[in-house]
């Protein structure tokens, strides 16, 4: 890790310094390489089996149900997305998925609900999925069209969601739908399990950093009431506060990723030789590399500041959130850049870690809100304390 002394930060406890430890000495043995080759869902699979049985998926779940901490602690979430972003993005990926996909379940879940699947997110027996976006509804979310309709003995749900990290390997999605005639008109939420009858995935398209996703399509997809989550028309509240929870947490990922871009940046500094020298000796590298350690640093004390608040302060942390998420993804982008640049030829050969790299970032700055939606939340929330709500 680049730079290690950001632990001495006050928002950090002993066990969140001890977490890092572990969790480096760990990465260090078992993730090698940031490039992978053959299916990719087997590989996410395997991952998730591995940090299941390292006991890294107890930080997802509070300690009821087979977690770490009583209740989810966005500290320990960035800190995990930091570090495994820092050897693998895929680690990375594998992980906050199972956060992701059953924070709503944590967070709002009834007891049967938190009984039935929390225990093997933890474990890693499950592979769970966050299905919010469609065709037409990604950061306007209001624009959602899945609907969800009141039966006698529950809901039938007919719809698409697409950009769905997960699909066809996750053993359930936390779905959001419109429902209508019920007790409150609105967006519910719902756990519906990827077997039930109604649900299938009808495309599966690929990324530049490749990682399971895909178009789930649901048709007369009927589900009990107990598979609701929170209160009927509430699941705009079950999505934002899920949201709030781990937007942060992809800033901490992005931050890894710029570390382990400097990392090797760094070294390719050091080690070139060209014009008598080193690469580092040239001072428009210097200013680069100055560059990106005061960015670095800024993200650090951004996402940690988000984290914290919600933790210490128990307070919602849109604004502060979205702050970390914009820039802690946008610095990882230039900086990732820069590296490629230092690089050279190698940055952009296939198969090289900063190119994985370079692929690995860009997404980062489009979900959970790209990075204008980031801007106007974060501009309404500082105008709502100058002149009430808008």
């Amino acid at each position: 890790m680049f730079n290690p002394d950001s632990m001495l930060l006050p928002f950090f406890d002993d066990a969140h310094r001890q977490l890092h430890e572990d969790l480096h000495t760990w990465s260090r043995a078992n993730l090698h390489s940031r490039i992978h080759e053959g299916s990719v869902d087997k590989r996410c699979q395997e991952l998730v089996k591995m940090l299941g049985d390292a006991g890294w998926l107890r930080y997802c779940v509070p300690a009821e149900y087979g977690g770490v901490l009583p209740g989810l602690d966005s500290r320990s979430l960035c800190l995990l997305r930091q570090t495994l972003g820092y050897y693998d993005g895929l680690a990375d990926f594998a992980f906050v998925l199972q956060g992701l996909g059953s924070g709503p379940i944590s967070l709002f879940g009834s007891e049967h609900l938190k009984q039935k699947y929390l225990p093997h997110v933890a474990s890693g027996k499950m592979l769970a999925a966050f299905a919010l976006s469609e065709p037409n509804a990604g950061s306007d979310a209001a624009a959602m069209t899945t609907r969800a309709t009141r039966t006698k003995d529950g809901y039938r749900i007919n719809g698409v969601k697409t950009w769905i990290s997960n699909a066809d390997i996750a053993d359930f999605y936390t779905v959001f739908a419109r429902t209508e005639n019920d007790e409150v008109d609105g967006v519910t939420a719902f756990v519906v399990d990827a077997n039930t009858p109604g649900l299938q995935v009808t495309d599966r398209f690929n990324l530049c950093a490749p990682h399971p996703i895909g178009t789930l399509t649901f048709t007369d997809c009927e589900i009990p009431v107990s598979q609701r989550l929170g209160e009927p028309g509430k699941g705009f509240k079950v999505a934002m506060q899920n949201l709030d929870v781990f937007r942060a947490s992809v800033g901490a990922a992005a931050l890894g990723f710029a570390e382990a871009a400097l990392d090797m940046g760094i070294d390719r500094c050091v080690n070139r030789q060209m014009f008598g020298g080193t690469l580092g000796d040239l001072q428009i590298t210097q200013a680069a590399i100055g560059d990106m350690c005061t960015e670095i640093d800024a993200a650090t004390l951004l996402v940690y500041r988000a984290a914290w608040e919600r933790d210490i302060l128990q307070k919602r942390t849109t604004r502060s959130a979205a702050m970390a998420k914009m820039f802690g993804t946008e610095s990882a982008q230039r900086i990732i850049d820069r590296c490629v640049q230092l690089h050279g030829g190698l940055g952009v050969k296939q198969g090289h870690p900063m190119e994985m790299l370079y692929r690995e970032i860009r997404a980062l700055r489009i979900y959970e809100g790209a990075t204008e939606i980031q801007q106007v939340v974060i501009a309404r929330e500082t105008m709502k304390t100058k002149t009430g709500a808008i």
